[in-house]
């Protein structure tokens, strides 16, 4: 009797935890989460007229990638590159692909905090980072549309257009 009161209450805590995790951006009329699926306790809210300097993101991989590492990496390269390619030109946007593995690396992966895996956007404003992990994105692999809708509609909230 005691473990399955242990197993409910373990899983009345993860149905809790992940519903927090589908949440959708939009504007209020004051304020802009861009930290939906960031881990740290201490989000950070902007004001919805402060615009970003730069996003910087960042797709951490190992050096032996498997068939859905490289269909993540493919289908966030063709969203960034295609939707958002003058925002690359113009140095508003710097995406990059960066290998954990490599030692000339380590200093990025330590900042973000990287240790496999995983997406990272950093919306700078007036010089202050703010690194969150994206999580969800991975949720949506398995639908291309849903994945690059997913992408497309994140950056455009941080960029605000």
């Amino acid at each position: 009797m005691k473990k399955i009161i242990i197993v409910i209450v373990l899983l009345l805590i993860l149905v809790i935890a992940g519903y927090g995790q589908y949440g959708s951006f939009g504007k209020s009329n004051q304020k802009v989460d861009i930290n939906l699926e960031k881990n740290n306790k201490n989000q950070v809210m902007f004001d919805a007229d402060q615009t970003v300097d730069k996003l910087e993101i960042y797709y951490f991989h190992r050096t032996q990638r498997c068939y859905s590492c490289n269909t993540f990496s493919r289908y966030t390269g063709e969203v960034i590159n295609q939707k958002f390619s003058e925002e690359i030109k113009n140095g508003k946007i710097d995406f990059r692909e960066i290998n954990v593995d490599l030692p000339e690396n380590k200093d990025v992966v330590r900042k973000f905090q990287a240790s496999g895996l995983a997406l990272f956007i950093n919306a700078i404003r007036d010089g202050e980072d703010d690194i969150s992990q994206d999580t969800k994105a991975w949720r949506l692999l398995n639908n291309e549309a849903q994945f690059k809708k997913y992408l497309e509609d994140k950056i455009n909230v941080l960029l605000e257009k």
